[in-house]
């Protein structure tokens, strides 16, 4: 039915973009065997698109309000397109993680515009619909980006899983020119202080959102370059202190500006807080630990790309699987209780992933990640709507994108702190079997994972009591931002 194609057209840049935060984990060691690259740049590879993306989903949420929604959609998905080009034609690790970080450019461009846009296309029961169906795209995605990944690698070679962006690149922009309205920008308001709505036109706090994304890159790039130099080398410590001064400076200037990018009052709000911390450890102990698990798959069990990547959908499908299931069976119980209980249920699920030994298998892998699943299922759903529901509701949209932005980060620095808990354990082993090596390693990986997600359990649990809105503060009551209806996808990592 026509008036569908909107959905398709945001849903298919959705998909993409999801699709490219995981589709690489099964073609890591043909990348690096063909481009001679090191451990610390296969990181960078994942973890730079992550990090592109947390670092700019505020900022871009805000230039979608100035711009229009569909202006800037059109934007993200021509320069995802052409990034992802460079990326299948990169020469060296050099170039495909430069080109990741331009796709992950794109993506957050494209990331801050689709709810907006379904919010526009679609009213009353029609809305509902769309925002459930893109939710379901956006959990697919997340399962399939591992068995896509190794499906393309295997049968076409590991530039493929870039080249797969192109052709939808192209029909999503075709379907959003002819099928989309344009949005018009937010007139400019004046500014009222500290308590303006965010994401209104007016003066973009450019400061704020160079503050922040310096942090956010200097804090990942030195976690990374602490796995292979020890924590006492300059180029470690350098990047380190660049983020503390870099978060110093953004704490002041969020203080200081009349519309600040991140209204640092809503941290006041303990369950907003906490919940916000929990997003972030959810996902560093959820998603991170893909990473080195198909490292193991495929170097030291020798699977091939295809069947790594099945090894590694488990817990995607059983997230995708159980999200809607445990969304009816706890309607009305206070979210605090699914939100606690999947996050407990990911921690006991990573610590079953220490299963794996070195004579064991990939199917050591299965009752760990379907319990944890599991967990990413009930936990996900309901954690956006109990984070809106501690802010007032001018500040909806300024607290979704917030809240997406720590979950991005928490992807980005999971990978970094698993990699070097990772490499240290395989450095203070020398000579050791490298099943051995690799199983003692992950092994720690995983027992980090379990904690980062039993103390999110346990800051949820303390800090998330009575899911009530905070009263309303500053400016009057307005329409909460279109992302504030969107519902949050389980499975996914955006």
């Amino acid at each position: 039915m026509r008036k569908w194609i909107p959905l398709t057209a945001v849903s298919a840049g959705a998909f993409m973009l999801l699709v490219d935060a995981s589709i690489v984990n099964a073609a890591l060691p043909k990348m690096a065997a063909d481009l001679d690259s090191t451990f610390t740049a296969l990181q960078w590879v994942i973890d730079v698109y992550t990090l592109t993306l947390a670092a700019l989903l505020m900022a871009f949420g805000s230039l979608g309000d100035r711009l229009g929604h569909r202006r800037l959609y059109l934007a993200g998905l021509a320069v995802f397109g052409l990034a992802s080009l460079g990326c299948a034609l990169a020469p060296d690790a050099v170039t495909l993680i430069v080109a990741r970080a331009v796709q992950g450019t794109g993506g957050a461009a494209m990331m801050t515009s689709t709810t907006a846009l379904l919010n526009a296309a679609y009213q009353g029961p029609d809305r509902a619909t769309a925002f459930g169906l893109w939710g379901a795209v956006n959990g697919a995605a997340a399962a399939a980006g591992p068995l896509l990944g190794g499906l393309l690698t295997q049968q076409f070679g590991w530039r493929s899983i870039f080249l797969v962006n192109l052709p939808i690149a192209a029909l999503a922009a075709r379907l959003t020119v002819r099928h989309l309205t344009a949005d018009r920008p937010r007139p400019a308001a004046r500014p009222e202080g500290a308590g303006a709505v965010a994401g209104t036109a007016g003066r973009f706090d450019l400061p704020g959102a160079a503050a922040f994304t310096l942090f956010a890159a200097a804090l990942t790039h030195g976690l990374i370059e602490s796995g292979e130099r020890g924590w006492s080398d300059a180029r470690v410590l350098i990047p380190l202190a660049v983020a503390a001064l870099a978060l110093a400076a953004f704490t002041a200037v969020e203080l200081r500006t009349a519309r600040p990018l991140l209204d640092l009052r809503l941290l006041r709000t303990p369950a907003f807080a906490g919940l916000a911390a929990a997003g972030l450890l959810l996902t560093a102990a959820a998603f991170a630990e893909l990473t080195y698990t198909g490292l193991w798959l495929q170097q030291v069990l020798r699977l091939g790309p295809l069947t790594a990547g099945l090894a590694l959908s488990p817990l995607a499908a059983a997230a995708f699987l159980t999200a809607p299931a445990g969304t009816r069976l706890l309607r009305g119980r206070p979210p605090v209780l699914p939100i606690t209980l999947g996050l407990t249920l990911i921690g006991a699920g990573s610590l079953l992933l220490t299963l794996v030994s070195p004579a064991g298998g990939w199917t050591a892998l299965l009752p760990g990640q379907l319990l944890a699943g599991v967990g990413v299922g009930l936990a996900t759903p309901p954690m956006m709507s109990a984070a809106l529901a501690a802010v007032p509701r001018e500040r909806a949209g300024m607290a979704s994108g917030a809240f997406n932005t720590a979950r991005q980060l928490g992807l980005t620095l999971g990978i970094a702190v698993l990699g070097t808990v990772f490499q240290n354990t395989l450095r203070d082993r020398p000579g050791t079997d490298p099943r051995h090596a690799y199983a003692t390693a992950l092994d720690h990986v995983y027992l980090t994972a379990a904690a980062a997600a039993l103390l999110a359990a346990a800051l949820t649990a303390l800090l998330v009591r009575r899911p009530t809105p905070a009263p309303a503060s500053g400016a009057g009551p307005t329409a909460a931002g279109p992302t504030a209806d969107a519902p949050v996808s389980a499975g996914t990592t955006g």
